[in-house]
C-alpha cells in the first residue's frame, strides 16, 4: 500500500511540473500548439513503452471510452494550457483539483445512490475556502 501512495504522491508532483512546462510552452507556442506537442511525445514515449514491454496489440478495438478519455485528455491539457500562465501555479492547480473532488464528489453520489458525506462536502468546502483566503491575500498584496 505504500508503494502505491508513495507512486501518487510521485505522480502529483509529474503533473505540477508538466504543468509548469506546458504553461511556459503555451505562452511561447500558444495553448493548442503546446497541447498537440504534449501528446504527439506523450504518444511516442507510450508506444515505444508498450512495444518495449510487449504488450502492444495491434489492430485490437479500443473500447468508445478510450476516445471520451482521449478527449478530454486533451482538451485538460490544452485548457490547462492556456489557464495556467494566466492564473499561476498555485491557483491553476488549486482549481484543478477543486474542480476534481466537487465532480468526483457528484459522480460517487450518483453512481452511488446516497448524499455525499458531511466529510466529503467538507473537504471539498476547505478546498474552495483555501483558494477563496489565497486570491484575497493575493489581491492585497497587489494593491500594496
Amino acid at each position: 500500500m505504500l508503494l502505491y501512495v508513495f507512486l501518487a504522491l510521485l505522480n502529483g508532483a509529474v503533473i505540477g511540473i508538466s504543468r509548469a512546462v506546458n504553461g511556459r510552452l503555451s505562452a511561447t507556442v500558444g495553448p493548442f500548439r503546446s497541447s498537440l506537442w504534449n501528446h504527439a511525445v506523450g504518444f511516442a514515449f507510450l508506444t515505444v513503452a508498450l512495444v518495449v514491454l510487449g504488450q502492444w496489440e495491434f489492430g485490437a478495438s479500443p473500447p468508445w471510452a478510450a476516445y471520451l478519455g482521449g478527449f478530454f485528455g486533451a482538451l485538460f491539457v490544452a485548457v490547462n494550457s492556456y489557464v495556467f500562465p494566466r492564473v499561476g501555479a498555485m491557483h491553476a492547480a488549486l482549481l484543478v483539483i477543486s474542480g476534481q473532488m466537487i465532480s468526483a464528489v457528484l459522480i460517487d453520489w450518483h453512481t452511488e445512490g446516497e448524499a455525499p458525506s458531511g466529510l466529503r462536502c467538507l473537504g471539498a468546502a476547505v478546498v474552495l475556502l483555501g483558494i477563496y483566503l489565497s486570491q484575497t491575500r493575493r489581491t492585497k498584496e497587489k494593491a500594496k
